[in-house]
């Protein structure tokens, strides 16, 4: 298991198309994957449960995933928040 702390750097958050893109390139990936944020877990290939967490520009987020391809969907996932969802310049 694989286990990362993020900050969300992107001016909106995890708004609706930014939640999109996360549950997207996480569902090319078998690995279970779970975002906490606020003492809630939720699936992170879930667009509701992702949007639930309801977390805005610098929220801290909690990533895990666990599974056969771990290390390549935790990379993907850090390289999404790491360009700010492809949204910001």
């Amino acid at each position: 298991m694989i286990r990362r702390e993020l900050t969300i750097t992107n001016r909106l958050g995890l708004h609706a198309r930014a939640t999109a893109k996360l549950v997207q390139l996480l569902s090319g990936f078998p690995c279970q994957a779970t975002l906490e944020a606020r003492g809630r877990e939720v699936n992170a290939k879930s667009i509701m449960g992702v949007m639930l967490l309801a977390a805005g520009p610098g929220a801290e987020v909690v990533l895990r995933v666990d599974g056969k391809d771990e290390q390549a969907a935790a990379d993907a996932v850090t390289a999404l928040f790491e360009r700010r969802f492809d949204e910001d310049s």
